[in-house]
């Protein structure tokens, strides 16, 4: 069946449908991950929008549903070069059509995907229509795309209650264990198709309790934590400080989360009573950009964002710098910066925008990207490590400054 791609502009891309059978307005945006597709379908921050993946084969590992990022996908939809329908994988559970089509994604393949991603960078994010319909109208169609939004997509994404996760550990190994079994090559080779769990980390966080707000959490922002021993409790994004503030926390942790984070002015209020506290904070993503609203920073869009897993960030205070994943579209602006309220931390070495506060006089430090690196890569799950030592001595932070 052929599907079609319309961009407000009034280009359209004619291609294959893929995934459900529906007509579908968003926004675009592209991804420049090489692998990984099934962590971006699942990952929150993308509700309200319908992603292109720049790699040129997508679905060729099919997909194991044990690595998703949430219990469903979030993009409106779907954009690849060419969808594999025949994947090659022992963790395999079903191919990325079915998955699409069970969970009522459309999208589309055959399309230069390329030429999309320069379109975007060129002229910006822009909205767009997934169709099928071959009898389209422009001018019915354009001013729909000019008037999409994603508004207030944040309620949309976060949990409805309050849940805890434990610490994953196992005392008898003398070590934490990680929150779900996985297959290990070496078993597989000798014949072994039961997964078992992973020793991993040290227990640096065994007896802390972290207040998680999810504004869209990935899931293993709280598996990083609970690997390390922490006991996590799940917060939705619209709980009133001060029920978080009742638990007593140790830490707390602003999650990730789609949206304008200038729509979320009721969040930034309760925010602003949890910065006035003397409790650790670390804020990745929106939660980053929120951190910055609250305390009078300012934020604004950017003209076509940074989502992928390949994005070079440089740590201010050692110069080193690090690869990491990224999934945002907007970002804190630092010219009018006040330094008695926060410093930059880390900048993004491509285009030079923030990519990490640290907050003066205060146990509080934020980043743009996402270190609970899921798909990957690993090079800044050491922030977790940080976190939890602010935690076991509250001055830490206040000392390095």
């Amino acid at each position: 069946m052929k599907a079609f791609l319309i961009l407000e502009d009034g280009t359209v891309f004619e291609g294959i449908h893929i995934g459900a059978d529906r007509e579908v307005i968003s926004e675009i945006v592209f991804n420049t991950s090489m692998a990984g597709y099934l962590e971006v379908l699942t990952d929150p921050s993308y509700a309200g929008q319908a992603v292109c993946m720049t790699y040129p084969l997508i679905g060729n590992y099919g997909i194991c549903k044990e690595d998703m990022e949430s219990l469903q996908p979030w993009p409106d939809g779907f954009i690849v070069r060419e969808l594999s329908r025949i994947p090659s994988n022992f963790r395999n559970d079903c191919t990325i059509q079915q998955f699409l089509e069970e969970n009522n994604v459309p999208g589309i393949a055959g399309i230069d995907t390329r030429a999309l991603t320069k379109i975007l960078r060129e002229k910006g994010t822009m909205n767009g229509m997934i169709t099928t319909n071959e009898a389209y109208s422009l001018e019915e169609i354009l001013p729909k795309l000019k008037d999409y939004t994603t508004g207030k997509v944040v309620e949309k994404v976060s949990c409805k209650e309050k849940y805890v996760v434990p610490p994953t550990t196992d005392l008898a190994q003398n070590g934490p264990l990680s929150g779900a079994a996985v297959f290990h090559r070496e078993d597989y080779e000798k014949g072994i198709r039961e997964p078992r769990p992973t020793l991993v980390r040290e227990l640096n966080g065994a007896g802390l309790k972290v207040a998680l707000m999810d504004f869209g959490a990935k899931k293993n922002i709280a598996h990083s934590l609970a690997e390390r021993g922490c006991e996590v409790t799940v917060f939705p994004a619209l709980t009133p400080a001060e029920e978080v503030l009742a638990m007593q926390p140790d830490g707390i942790m602003l999650s990730n989360g789609p949206g304008d984070p200038k729509e979320c002015a009721s969040i930034i209020q309760e925010i602003k009573k949890l910065y006035d506290t003397e409790i650790p904070i670390f804020a990745i993503c929106l939660g980053h950009q929120l951190m910055a609203l609250a305390t009078g920073c300012d934020t604004h869009k950017m003209k076509y964002g940074h989502r992928g897993g390949n994005h070079p960030v440089k740590d201010l205070a050692t110069g080193r710098v690090y690869i990491s994943s990224q999934n945002h579209g907007y970002v804190v602006d630092t010219d009018k910066l006040d330094p008695k309220v926060a410093v930059p931390a880390f900048i993004n070495v491509n285009d030079g925008t923030n990519e990490g506060l640290s907050y003066t006089g205060k146990n509080i430090f934020t980043v743009q990207y996402h270190p609970e690196c899921c798909p990957g890569p690993q090079d800044s799950g050491y922030l977790f490590d940080r976190f939890i030592e602010m935690m076991r001595r509250p001055n830490a932070q206040k000392e390095v400054q």
